[in-house]
């Protein structure tokens, strides 16, 4: 196996091993989201010459807009997909075994107010741990009115005759993504942002197929030659097969959930919400993350998918108003700190009036006639298994010798025990050290907690390349607020500049571009 490209390095290093001449890969991911570095993990460790490529950042897309859990999936578990469940269950466990920097044990509670919603959410939820074995998070059981209030302060207490507490996973999806390249250059791949696939040629005779990709940087176009090509592009994904059949059928639908941020001072519990009954039939949660409240998400059909998607006035209101019915302040749009939007992969249906919420979650993987690997569906929290399924799938289509799996216990980078999440640097892990003294400790942010130390080691040791890069998902500011976020942007640019050798001109466009951006999370 190679040695693994060191993480302090120049861009150029990476881009220098993923374009050499004469280099024939055994696998080309394509897409730096979960499903995309979760396969390109899988294949470094069993000994594949791998390389993923992403076309803008690590986990721009829906991996750094989820709700920010690694769940079972209790919703699934009320539609009877108790496979879909047992699977996620464990994946779970195995994650928060893996990166416990990043993923913890989050208690929630559903408030109850009729006898009968104490009945069938404790039986349900006494099924939810059964079904998760000894990976299992925590048992669950009935909670007291008193206990209940004590618990979630803020909450409405009218008819509140207590609550069902059970256990889940809470996680940083963007700073997992970012783990996770990390540790495939570690294992002896290469993982390079800004490289976008342009074109796929027929497989030659060898069976071997060379994927046009750009540097988006430089403006470069390279040939890369590969035996597999893996296309884990999420709601793209078509776009990427209708490079091979321009007359490929759609394989997704896309399924648009918001989410929006508020400050804690509307529920103040280390404890998280869960909201079991909507008007739409959905659950929703109001989850504390990095010092705020996390509250989402709503389920929208979506016709054409974007990089930016944008919350629809209806969702807005929809969380508002169900959130509010539960709490005692409650929120409107100008107490909201910022919204995101991601969007969910979906299986495409069969039959055209299934509703998004009822399509399963379940992933797919879909075999070509020229061996193009494309896989659909699935979530975060079975990343893994996803991975593991798909390296499955090409050993056996393209008569590689079958290989065992590696990735069920092994340690993400970072990976570090007996957390504090109160600091604000928990997040790094193993690297909160090096990322505390890669500069001077300046603050600047002392609402998101901040330092300059973190954006000269985002540049460094993280890949970033932009000023979203760093402020979006290197670290949360966008996403938690994005008036703060606006405030700082133009020195985080500047310091940025300094560390990849970029003038007042890079300076100045970084900013307005995330100014801009920076606008269409925040609710005028």
């Amino acid at each position: 196996m190679n040695q693994g490209i060191k993480m302090k390095t120049e861009r150029i290093s990476l881009l220098k091993a993923a374009t050499a001449k004469d280099v024939l890969w055994d696998v080309v991911v394509i897409g730096g989201g979960a499903t995309g570095l979760g396969t390109a993990l899988e294949a470094v460790t069993r000994g594949y010459k791998t390389l993923l490529l992403e076309q803008s950042d690590f986990a721009k897309g829906t991996s750094s807009r989820s709700t920010k859990l690694v769940h079972g999936g209790v919703r699934y578990l009320a539609q009877g997909n108790v496979g879909l469940v047992r699977e996620a269950s464990i994946e779970r466990g195995l994650l928060l075994q893996n990166a416990p920097h990043l993923v913890k044990n989050q208690t929630f509670i559903i408030p109850v107010y009729s006898f009968t919603d104490r009945l069938k959410y404790t039986i349900g939820l006494k099924l939810y741990d059964w079904i998760a074995g000894r990976l299992s998070l925590g048992r669950s059981y009935f909670i007291s009115r008193k206990k209940a209030l004590e618990a979630l302060p803020g909450i409405n207490q009218e008819k509140l005759t207590g609550g069902v507490l059970y256990h889940d996973g809470q996680f940083d999806d963007s700073r997992l993504a970012i783990n996770l390249a990390q540790t495939i250059i570690e294992e002896g791949g290469v993982a390079i942002n800004y490289m976008k696939v342009l074109g796929l040629e027929k497989p030659d005779a060898k069976g071997h197929t060379v994927v046009e990709a750009e540097d988006m940087e430089q403006g470069v176009s390279y040939k890369i030659k590969t035996k597999a090509v893996v296309n884990a592009t999420g709601v793209f994904v078509d776009a990427i097969l209708k490079m091979e059949d321009p007359a490929a059928p759609k394989s997704v639908v896309a399924s648009q959930g918001i989410h929006l941020v508020l400050n804690k001072t509307f529920f103040s519990s280390a404890e998280a919400l869960m909201i079991p009954k909507t008007n739409d039939g959905r659950v929703l949660f109001a989850v504390p993350w990095h010092n705020e409240v996390v509250v989402g998400t709503t389920d929208t059909p979506v016709g054409v998918p974007s990089m930016e998607p944008r919350p629809l006035e209806k969702e807005i209101t929809f969380i508002l108003n169900t959130v509010g019915n539960y709490l005692v302040k409650k929120p409107c749009r100008k107490d909201v700190q910022s919204v995101f939007v991601g969007l969910r992969p979906l299986a495409a249906p069969k039959e055209g009036a299934q509703k998004t919420k009822e399509i399963s979650r379940s992933h797919k993987i879909i075999i070509s006639p020229t061996n193009l690997f494309t896989i659909i569906g699935g979530k975060w929290t079975t990343y893994r298994k996803m991975g593991e399924d798909m390296v499955d799938a090409i050993e056996k289509k393209l008569n590689w010798p079958l290989t065992k799996t590696r990735t069920p216990h092994l340690k993400i980078h970072g990976y570090k025990e007996g957390m504090n999440w109160e600091d604000p640097y928990y997040f790094y892990g193993s690297d909160a050290e090096g990322a505390k003294t890669a500069s001077e400790e300046q603050r600047i942010s002392d609402k998101l907690r901040i330092d300059k130390a973190q954006v000269v080691w985002a540049v460094q040791h993280e890949m970033a390349r932009t000023v979203e890069d760093f402020l979006a998902r290197r670290t949360r500011a966008l996403f938690l607020d994005a008036r703060e976020s606006i405030r700082i942007c133009q020195e985080v640019a500047t310091i940025m500049a300094a560390a990849l050798n970029r003038d007042d001109d890079w300076i100045q466009n970084e900013t307005v571009q995330f100014r801009e951006l920076a606008q269409q999370y925040l609710l005028n």
